[in-house]
């Protein structure tokens, strides 16, 4: 999770990924409202408004736009390691969130001060021995009851893997299957972490989307997420 590898790719980042997903002719802000989407339509079923959402891995901010919309009232931090990132972020969206810097260990917040964490594709980039302490930390930081999401690509889809081998800032990804990344989540100390697998059809067969409700639990959607929520004391 090196500052410098981010930071090369800052500047350029929208283009480099608007470029490798072109195949599912979507743009990188279909990706970042349905995430946001799928958040805030299990949140709602639970009756739950968070108040202190914290971005992991929050990169140029391209989830914050439908974040805000989705939970104006909540207070929202972007953490990244990349400086550069942060400040592009913080130009696009001044005002709306706190922009913090990651030192890549610790996040520098008390316990228990977020009720959400949200990390969008953010884990294929990190070294996997590390995977399930950052889990931890992100675990130490949420309220009991709080709830994680963790947004990553199917290493099983073969649009995602054409997508990840196409684009510059992914050169050292290593993407992780779903049933892996719930195993270190559980590990990290969370329960209740669940898969959901998401969109299976492109733009072309968008009129097919309301359908993938059903296949939820198919591993062949090009991106998942784990919903996890921080056992209660």
């Amino acid at each position: 999770m090196l500052q410098a590898e981010f930071d090369q790719f800052a500047q350029e980042y929208q283009q480099q990924h608007a470029a490798s997903i072109r195949l599912s002719g979507e743009t990188p802000d279909f990706f970042a409202q349905y995430k946001i989407d799928d958040v805030a339509a299990r949140l709602a079923r639970s009756g739950v408004k968070p108040r202190r959402i914290l971005d992991f891995g929050a990169g140029v901010g391209n989830s914050l736009g439908p974040m805000r919309a989705a939970f104006p009232d909540s207070e929202i931090t972007l953490l990244d390691p990349s400086s550069q990132s942060l400040d592009i972020a913080h130009k696009r969206f001044p005002g709306q969130a706190h922009f913090r810097h990651f030192d890549g260990e610790t996040i520098q917040y008390e316990d228990a001060s977020f009720d959400l964490a949200f990390a969008a594709c953010v884990f294929h980039h990190i070294p996997e021995n590390l995977h399930v302490g950052l889990i931890k930390e992100i675990e130490r930081v949420l309220a009991s009851g709080g709830s994680f999401f963790l947004f990553e690509h199917n290493p099983l889809n073969p649009l995602t893997t054409h997508a990840v081998r196409s684009c510059a800032f992914d050169e050292n990804a290593v993407l992780i299957n779903g049933r892996d990344m719930r195993a270190r989540v559980a590990a990290a100390g969370f329960s209740r972490a669940d898969i959901v697998y998401r969109i299976f059809f492109p733009r072309l067969f968008a009129r097919l989307r309301p359908f993938e409700r059903f296949l939820a639990t198919v591993p062949l959607g090009a991106q998942y997420f784990v919903h996890a929520i921080k056992p209660a004391v």
